[in-house]
């Protein structure tokens, strides 16, 4: 049993063998299954000499199919041939004293034995190693929700609404991050933990578009880190990296920014270059992070346009800008800007996202929300304020009264320009909506942000409103723009790296790349990602 083993899956290296994994990997968007080419490209990354000692320990925390256990198996098998001759006594030895996984569901805890001991019971007669229980070394325990006050789980923040459930269905509590003593689980210490973690509750993949998703890739990040080993390496989401993962802390990710334990990193914009027919916005990434290491980062970015991928090697937020940014071709016209402006990002009174409203400028829970009608469609002796809005997805105004306003009541009467506060996004070619003028006497719904809003500071006239319109409108500020916007919101952060300009005339791309001497490379990336901006019509 052994010997079939072994030569259909470690020695005939030169006949080509379907491997069933590789199928599973694009059957689902519920639950991301990695394909046995990406688990060898991320097993890659560790040193090779741990797949030579026979005391190094893997633990894959969240099994699916088992892929990453049945991979570094095969690595094993052959690092340890010259010091455990005999293959049954090497395999043995291998799955009983060096490969353990935690199973996400009963199911992919049954898939992954299969995959790994070629049985599903890895007691019975068709186990190509013996144990004496049913799990072997892949453990599966049914855990439950832990619920707070505010009725969400204490662990991972699921809602009990939904997902306090009957016994016969899956809690997805997954038992490596519902516990306050991870060590306690194995009561072991392990080098290397390797795994594709579940990314968030409520949907399988970030990107959902319900408001209760949640990401959880990072607790099992901290709950790995917790059992400290020697080397982490996972695949997640990458939009950890521009801070615009749901529910994801901030100071996680400013941690995480700033660990100089982060090895290398491959970022790939396009996640279905790892999970084919999948759609994970914002892409994907995985990391190699070393307990010991202490240094700059090898990061690599896959663009699928790219026949290879840019590389540089620094701190992931090297510019404190408080994000990655991502693409290394992005980041040299960044340089090229800082060079002319000085760090101008860091400080909200020299980039644009200064002149930009916090969300909710003009609304509060009364008036003017999405949903609030107090308005009238034609102007009267009290109803004299313009009031922009939208009505069925498209651009239109109604007419309110003073007392409808709810606050920044000085802010109406300046020439501003308004742009919604969501619509495009770092990955289409338009990234923000149509701005358009707001002439002295209008405000905004919710639905829009106010681009000088601060009568303190920003006393544009009509003329120079118009004008940073046409800035706006160029691909450059568009593009600058793209770096950090990776959602369909827009809120005044993402204008970060977009410098300010005099508005005392009107702007062109030419006379921008002209102004920070973009090369040629520089400006067919703008002129390639970003597609012009026409103005008027809808939003």
């Amino acid at each position: 049993m052994a010997e079939s083993f072994f030569d259909k899956i470690y020695k005939n290296k030169t006949q080509h063998t379907p491997d069933v994994l590789s199928c599973l990997a694009n059957l689902s968007n519920d639950e991301v299954f990695t394909p046995p080419d990406v688990v060898n490209q991320m097993l890659d990354l560790l040193p090779q000499k741990l797949f030579q000692n026979p005391n190094t320990t893997f633990l894959d925390p969240a099994c699916k199919t088992g892929v990453f256990l049945r991979e570094i198996a095969k690595r094993l098998l052959v690092g340890l041939e010259d010091k455990i001759p005999n293959l049954q006594e090497r395999i043995d030895h291998i799955f009983h004293k060096q490969l353990y996984g935690i199973a996400i569901t009963e199911l992919t805890s049954l898939l992954s034995r299969r995959s790994l001991y070629c049985s599903k019971y890895p007691n019975g007669p068709y186990s190509i190693t013996k144990f004496d229980n049913p799990e072997g070394n892949i453990r599966f325990r049914r855990i439950n929700h832990t619920w707070g006050k505010n009725e969400k789980c204490v662990f991972c923040g699921a809602s009990k609404e939904q997902w306090d459930r009957e016994d016969t269905l899956e809690t997805y509590a997954y038992e490596l991050i519902h516990t306050e003593n991870p060590e306690r689980l194995f009561n072991m210490k392990f080098d290397v933990i390797i795994s594709n973690p579940p990314y968030q509750m409520t949907f399988g993949i970030e990107g959902g578009n319900s408001s209760n998703a949640k990401s959880i890739y990072n607790l099992f990040i901290d709950k790995a880190a917790k059992l400290n080993p020697r080397y982490m390496c996972m695949i997640t989401p990458s939009r950890w990296m521009t801070k615009t993962a749901q529910g994801i802390p901030d100071i996680w990710i400013e941690n995480a920014l700033h660990s100089n334990q982060f090895k290398i990193i491959h970022d790939f914009e396009d996640a279905s270059e790892c999970f084919p027919g999948v759609e994970i916005k914002g892409g994907v990434s995985y990391f190699l992070w070393e307990k010991d290491y202490n240094g700059k980062c090898k990061y690599y970015f896959h663009k699928a346009s790219m026949t290879s991928p840019i590389y540089r090697y620094d701190y992931l937020d090297s510019k404190n800008a408080g994000i990655v940014v991502r693409n290394p071709q992005a980041y040299s016209i960044l340089e090229k800007i800082e060079q002319y402006e000085g760090a101008y990002y860091n400080n909200t009174a020299n980039n644009f996202s200064g002149l930009v409203s916090a969300k909710h400028f003009f609304d509060d829970s009364n008036y003017l929300t999405s949903n609030w009608k107090g308005y009238k469609d034609k102007s009267s002796s009290d109803y004299t304020i313009k009031y922009y809005l939208n009505v069925d997805r498209e651009r239109t105004f109604r007419w309110i009264n003073n007392s409808q306003l709810p606050k920044n009541k000085k802010t109406k009467d300046l020439w501003k320009v308004f742009i919604p506060a969501a619509g495009g996004s770092g990955y289409d070619d338009i990234i923000l909506g149509k701005p358009f003028i707001g002439e002295p006497g209008s405000v905004c719904s919710q639905t829009f942000l106010v681009i000088g809003y601060d009568p303190e500071k920003h006393n544009f006239s009509r003329l120079e409103c118009e004008n940073i319109i046409t800035y706006i409108q160029t691909k450059f500020f568009r593009y600058l723009v793209s770096i950090k916007k990776k959602t369909q919101n827009g809120p005044r952060g993402v204008y970060q790296f977009v410098p300010i300009q005099d508005f005392t005339h009107k702007w062109t791309d030419e006379m921008l790349y002209e102004k920070y001497n973009l090369s040629n490379d520089e400006i067919n990336l703008i002129e390639s990602t970003i597609r012009p901006m026409e103005l008027g019509g809808d939003n």
